[in-house]
């Protein structure tokens, strides 16, 4: 398929003026670049083996998905949540410490020692990706970057976006984004869900414009909000579709496997000094 005929909105040009071009991923090869990427979710409160995601390539995009038989990726944590990930970088303590990126529940503890790695981490810059999400009840997909972590108050996030397939509908969405402050005492809490009218499900673009003084926010180009605080060291990306136990059985497209979230490229920029 060609790219630039995809429904949805239509892809942004490669060359961003003002801009050098310093990661990019087109997800063309129907092979995973591992020089970008590696292919688990915060392996060290759980495994490499656990966290690993599902995924396959078509037309030219990356597929991350669930899978009806899919195990729950850090139970002892985590509960039955289910998820497919990738990341671009990954620091973790020794083994029985609670150091490491993202310790999203307090009684975490490094359960397998992992290798420190670090394939992008910008400091500032403009990152977009152009992707669809499912709008099944259960999973979430989101695309956002938080610190390395080497110091525990290195932890915000920059949330470019987040779906929940339970805020999807046919001509509108609630979309998450934002900075999540986490235990980063520079920063305050400035997380929005907002409703716009857009149908998720087809292919649009979603960014972050990351500077010392502000973050702005973009879909489709457009800027919804500018947040006059920001992060001060490196960050690295993280790419994931969810599943969340919801309490209820399952009906309609719930019980459809796989989930589905598609993305069509990943781009990192450094403005131009």
């Amino acid at each position: 398929m060609n790219k630039t005929s995809s429904y949805g909105f239509p892809p942004n040009p490669i060359e961003k003026q003002g801009h050098t071009l310093e990661f990019q991923d087109e997800f063309e090869l129907s092979v995973l670049n591992t020089d970008n990427w590696i292919p688990c979710y915060l392996p060290q409160w759980s495994s490499r083996e656990k966290s690993r995601p599902n995924y396959h390539f078509s037309d030219g995009n990356l597929v991350l998905e669930i899978t009806d038989d899919q195990q729950p990726w850090c139970p002892e944590f985590n509960g039955e949540v289910k998820c497919s990930s990738l990341q671009t970088g990954l620091y973790a303590g020794p083994l029985g410490t609670d150091k490491g990126q993202h310790k999203f529940n307090e009684k975490c503890i490094v359960r397998e020692e992992q290798i420190s790695h670090k394939k992008y981490l910008p400091q500032y810059g403009y990152f977009e990706i152009r992707a669809k999400v499912p709008d099944t009840v259960s999973n979430v997909a989101a695309f956002w970057m938080i610190g390395y972590e080497e110091q525990p108050e290195q932890s915000a996030e920059i949330c470019i976006v987040e779906i929940k397939g339970c805020n999807v509908e046919k001509e509108s969405s609630i979309i998450g984004y934002g900075i999540h402050r986490f235990n980063d005492p520079a920063l305050e809490e400035a997380f929005h869900e907002e409703r716009f009218n857009m149908d998720v499900t087809q292919f649009h673009i979603y960014a972050a414009d990351w500077s010392p003084e502000k973050v702005d926010f973009y879909i489709d180009n457009k800027l919804i909000r500018s947040i006059k605080q920001s992060p001060a060291y490196p960050m690295q990306f993280m790419l994931n579709i969810y599943e969340l136990p919801t309490g209820k059985e399952k009906i309609g497209s719930d019980l459809i496997y796989p989930k589905e979230f598609t993305i069509d490229y990943i781009r990192g920029y450094r403005k131009i000094q």
